[in-house]
């Protein structure tokens, strides 16, 4: 692994932190933070991914022609670094951005192409994902939303759940089932659905943190056209492969460490600075074992990212090993924000939220959110059998 960056590398990050420093409100992350209220925050990270394209920012690494700047993968991991070093908001079309958008270029018409991936790079249109159903999570391959081809149509009938930011998006990808007769993997298709459609209802589900980030989506008798499919009619199980493999891969991971990071030094700093008793609790052995742990496990998170980033690097193709990543960082962070639980003592749990505050506030949505971690993007039980079978060579 070459931990090295080249002069241009340098020069693109360079860029990038003067074009924050200029674009992000003055007192950011100080003074000034994302609002409170869910739809104005919402909004908000709206707004900021629009200021991102404006800049010339949004999609880097797509190719030229289809609005990107034909950014290497390194330059992709240093703007996902240099984004979280300054605290970023995080953007409302992640999902189209680093889902939809990068599974239409790769196995999207031209026509799709033109169509859908300038909307995507400029947030006109927010993305969801309808792959989750009630009886088909962790079982992808199970799913039961119906699409019958009538014509030049597909009429679609079913429901979908953990759709995430349905309710302000445009279009949802879905992979529904085409073919009841066939085994499950062969029989599925994967679509680009309308959100506007008829025919089409959402159901906000509040989750423990107190956020709706999640819907339940329901299909009936929504009509989608036929050019909507992305490639082959039964050959939904293939592209769904690639949506996930950049769902679960090291660019965003890289990132992710560098929060998870800054969350460490703040619990660090916030128990150097609490009494108790004579002392500090940072002077208590069992405290200081705890952050050992989460430091040596966020830093491990760091260069699992960098070993499979490598392996891009040198030609290889996204596959199951993205799947060691998702299942390491996940629970890596859940165990931080655990230790920061324990660490407070009794009252973190019910210290009212305080985005200025150094103490409970500052972690408690935190941990209730990190609960969600084992469970998204594929829950650990799958990215363990994803490894067992396709890594390790493990039987069913």
């Amino acid at each position: 692994m070459d931990f090295s960056y080249s002069p241009q590398e340098e020069r693109f990050r360079a860029d990038l932190r003067a074009w924050l420093a200029d674009a992000l409100p003055p007192g950011w992350g100080e003074t000034v933070f994302e609002p409170e209220d869910e739809d104005e925050r919402a909004m908000f990270r709206l707004a900021w991914e629009r200021k991102l394209h404006s800049g010339g920012w949004s999609g880097i690494n797509w190719p030229v022609e289809y609005g990107g700047r034909g950014a290497t993968l390194v330059e992709r991991a240093i703007f996902a670094e240099e984004m979280a070093r300054v605290g970023a908001p995080e953007g409302l079309n992640i999902i189209g951005h680093n889902l939809a958008g990068s599974t239409i270029l790769r196995h999207g018409t031209e026509a799709q192409k033109k169509y859908f991936l300038p909307r995507i790079l400029s947030s006109e249109d927010v993305w969801c994902q309808g792959f989750s159903e009630p009886n088909a999570g962790s079982d992808l391959a199970s799913v039961r939303t119906r699409a019958e081809r009538r014509g030049d149509k597909f009429i679609v009938n079913g429901q979908k759940i953990w759709t995430s930011f349905a309710q302000y998006s445009q279009w949802c990808f879905a992979l529904v089932r085409t073919d009841p007769d066939a085994p499950k993997h062969k029989g599925l298709s994967f679509l680009l659905i309308d959100m506007k459609s008829p025919g089409i209802s959402i159901r906000p589900l509040r989750q423990i943190s107190g956020e709706c980030e999640f819907n339940e989506t329901f299909f009936d008798d929504v009509e989608v056209p036929v050019d909507n499919i992305v490639g082959d009619i039964n050959d939904g199980w293939r592209i769904a492969m690639t949506t996930l493999a950049y769902e679960r891969g090291p660019e965003d991971a890289l990132g992710r460490q560098i929060r998870f990071s800054q969350e460490l030094e703040k619990l660090v700093g916030t128990v150097a600075a609490t009494p108790r008793g004579d002392a500090m609790l940072i002077d208590d052995p069992i405290v200081r074992q705890k952050l050992a742990r989460s430091v040596t496990e966020v830093e491990i998170m760091r260069l699992n990212a960098v070993r499979t980033f490598s392996k891009y690097l040198n030609g290889d193709d996204r596959g199951p090993d993205a799947s060691i990543i998702k299942l390491y960082w996940s629970h890596a962070a859940q165990n931080m924000y655990e230790a920061a639980m324990d660490i407070l003592g009794p009252t973190a749990p019910i210290a009212a939220p305080d985005p200025l505050s150094a103490g409970g506030g500052r972690f408690q949505l935190s941990y209730l959110q990190s609960k969600a971690f084992t469970i998204y993007s594929g829950s650990s039980e799958i990215q363990r059998n994803i490894i067992g079978e396709r890594m390790l060579g493990l039987p069913r």
